[in-house]
């Protein structure tokens, strides 16, 4: 039985004041969760995270990762240094790395890859524009991005990780895939993975991203292949938060 993952990506916002209250409120209501919880942070603030969070049941990871270990790639961080952090996850593939700054299918699988090595576990964001739903060509688009990773590390790799379904239509805009059309993602997501290997598919965790809120978290965790979420916006609130880890 795989268990609901709730994961909070703050991008770029936070100030140390507003994380100590966010976190605070946070860790107050964690007896309520039915998910486990876990933050992605800005590199800068992951030390603070880490003090904040020692000894509690939310995990933490950052935003992205390099793919490289080490040398002259200024403003980089690789996977050793985030486990010097105590990092659990590295959000990977996010469609704002992939839509503005123009990180490839390539690039993702070599984070994923860079995350394996280090013991941090990747969460793996896949996901189409509106124009290629439009199109009818969100499974081609889906099945291009898993691939390259698959190609890479090789399907079993996919357990050691958590890959994040993602419309990109649906991130921010307070659009949200009705969960029956989440649904045939994840369940489209998964059924590829089962041709491949039918144990990773169904031990991995397959989390929606796309305007999760505590108003439709409930039905879109009730669905048999939606594992949680990957939560932007409303992670910044302690309260919205919380609303979504009490889902399922």
């Amino acid at each position: 039985m795989r268990k609901t993952l709730v994961a909070g990506n703050w991008k770029l916002n936070g100030s140390k004041d507003s994380i100590k209250e966010l976190l605070g409120g946070v860790l107050a209501g964690m007896s309520e969760a039915k998910s486990d919880v876990a933050v992605c942070a800005p590199y800068i603030y992951i030390p603070l995270v880490q003090e904040l969070l020692s000894g509690t049941d939310v995990a933490y990871g950052s935003e992205s990762i390099s793919e490289y270990d080490s040398g002259a790639y200024t403003g980089e961080i690789s996977g050793a240094m985030l486990k010097d952090f105590d990092c659990e996850y590295a959000i990977v593939g996010h469609s704002e790395r992939r839509t503005l700054f123009a990180e490839k299918d390539s690039d993702t699988a070599n984070k994923f890859a860079a995350a394996r090595k280090h013991g941090l576990k990747p969460i793996l964001c896949v996901g189409e524009l509106l124009e290629e739903r439009e199109q009818g060509i969100t499974e081609e688009v889906v099945a291009r991005q898993l691939d390259a990773v698959i190609e890479l590390e090789g399907v079993e790799a996919l357990a050691d990780g958590v890959i994040a379904y993602e419309p990109v239509w649906a991130i921010g805009t307070g659009m949200t895939a009705s969960p029956q059309q989440a649904q045939d993602v994840h369940a489209f997501i998964r059924g590829k993975i089962a041709a491949l290997n039918a144990g990773v598919a169904e031990k991995v965790q397959i989390l929606y991203g796309g305007s999760v809120n505590g108003g439709n978290a409930d039905e879109l965790f009730a669905m048999a292949d939606i594992d949680g979420g990957l939560i932007g916006g409303a992670s910044l609130k302690a309260e919205d938060f919380l609303a979504i880890c009490k889902a399922g």
